[in-house]
């Protein structure tokens, strides 16, 4: 479980998160991240979003607690303030941990630093 101080729970933080931040895209998710303006102590966010596209409610809730289990030791490297939203696209159902960590690593490695991951 990520801590509830590390959780996006409201659609508006959501919302905010895809439309004003950056975005990554691999070939099993979605990465978008929006980083503060200004120095801030408050913790970094993560908010995960797996569609019916993705599968059954069976399907979604294990690609869900993979992602969350994949995201978690990475939140507290994240600069401070930090919002993300992972969003898992449809092959993510089929995919191994390993694969949607490699996914989410090189993403995020691209947002954060601005260079494409090689």
């Amino acid at each position: 479980m990520l801590p509830p101080a590390a959780r996006l729970t409201r659609s508006q933080d959501f919302g905010l998160v895809v439309r004003r931040g950056r975005r990554a895209g691999r070939p099993r998710l979605v990465v978008h991240a929006l980083m503060p303006d200004v120095p801030t102590l408050d913790s970094s966010k993560v908010g995960f979003v797996v569609s019916k596209t993705v599968g059954n409610s069976v399907v979604r809730h294990r690609v869900y607690r993979r992602l969350r289990h994949v995201v978690r030791p990475v939140l507290a490297d994240l600069p401070p303030g930090t919002l993300v939203v992972v969003r898992a696209l449809a092959p993510a159902a089929e995919a191994s941990s390993s694969e949607l960590a490699a996914d989410f690593s090189s993403a995020l490695r691209k947002l954060l630093t601005g260079k494409v991951p090689r």
